[in-house]
């Protein structure tokens, strides 16, 4: 009976974050909802009918119902999506994940880009488009060993959280926000020096003209 009333709760659990509300987007891609759904109504189903099949007097010890308790905490308590702990890290973000070898031209007086296009255009791409061009970034805030210096970050997946990499700019010229603040960061990119480190190896870097803080986007992921 405990195993069927765990799978009746976690499938609820899954069905109330992919349907009442979007907390799903805290682990997995937008593109999961509906596999998420299937799976979690089908796990429902099974479970209850478990529940509903002829007792046969027997029932667990009561230590197993213990294993309730991880089901119940999806409902009470949902974690939220990877932040500045994921992304502390003072080691180069990770390559962007199918970034481009060629970007168009930059024509808008300030170009609104995801993190990943950005680490893209700075790292490589050889007309060098970002070049003098004011680009706003969505992220949040994380904390730098380097005085002076933050980075607005992003976590970047491919399916779920579990394979997540963070994607990072050094943010030059303005104080840092709080930890883990959702920000836009409006700037321009600064180009490395001649002789300076290899491209990919560093966060590139950002001259900020402007920080506003904003609510967590639905989609915390790139």
């Amino acid at each position: 009976m405990t195993q069927s009333l765990v799978l009746v709760l976690l499938g609820g659990a899954v069905l109330r974050i992919t349907t009442v509300s979007n907390e799903y987007l805290n682990y997995v891609k937008p593109g999961f909802r509906y596999l998420l759904i299937a799976a979690a109504a089908t796990v429902l189903v099974v479970g209850a009918v478990g529940l509903f099949k002829k007792e046969d007097g027997h029932r667990g010890p009561w230590v197993a119902w213990l294993l309730t308790l991880p089901v119940f905490a999806i409902f009470l308590v949902a974690p939220p999506p990877l932040g500045s702990y994921a992304a502390r890290s003072e080691e180069a973000p990770a390559r962007p994940v199918g970034a481009l070898t060629a970007y168009t031209p930059l024509t808008a007086p300030v170009s609104t880009m995801t993190i990943g296009e950005f680490l893209g255009r700075a790292w490589g791409d050889p007309t060098k488009s970002l070049a003098g061009k004011q680009v706003r970034l969505t992220g949040f805030a994380v904390s730098s060993k380097n005085k002076g210096q933050w980075y607005v970050a992003r976590m970047q997946i491919a399916c779920c959280a579990a394979d997540a990499v963070p994607l990072k700019v050094s943010v030059l010229g303005w104080p840092a926000p709080a930890e883990d603040q959702w920000i836009e960061v409006t700037g321009t990119w600064v180009p490395p020096t001649a002789g300076g480190p290899e491209p990919g190896t560093v966060a590139p870097e950002l001259e900020a003209t402007g920080v506003t803080e904003i609510p967590r986007p639905v989609e915390p992921y790139e």
